[in-house]
């Protein structure tokens, strides 16, 4: 563990070198073997965007429906509120012909 400690804490320029020649010796080896889980990885990433992409759009538009309904209701309440403070007229007294 204190060869790892001492990389991380600026070892010295000779490890650092190691390490890096070394990654660029290993990677060709492991890009065959790391490409198909990257795809993977990918493809996964877009499928759960995509179905989050649509469960965003249906939420969306249930919220619109119970907006557009509140308003609905908030004017016919209006409405009904407006109609309770008009003065009624008085209507004419039936008279039997």
């Amino acid at each position: 563990m204190a060869f790892f400690e001492d990389i991380f804490k600026g070892g010295n320029i000779v490890t650092g070198l190691a390490i890096g020649i070394g990654a660029g010796v290993v990677a060709p080896a492991l890009i065959p073997v790391l490409r198909p889980i990257a795809k993977t990885v990918i493809k996964a990433g877009l499928v759960a965007y995509d179905q989050g992409r649509v469960a965003l759009a249906e939420l969306n538009e249930q919220t619109g429906d119970v907006l557009a309904e509140a308003r609905s209701e908030l004017a016919e309440q209006a409405e009904q509120e407006e109609k309770s403070k008009r003065p009624r007229k008085a209507e004419p007294a039936h008279q039997g012909t």
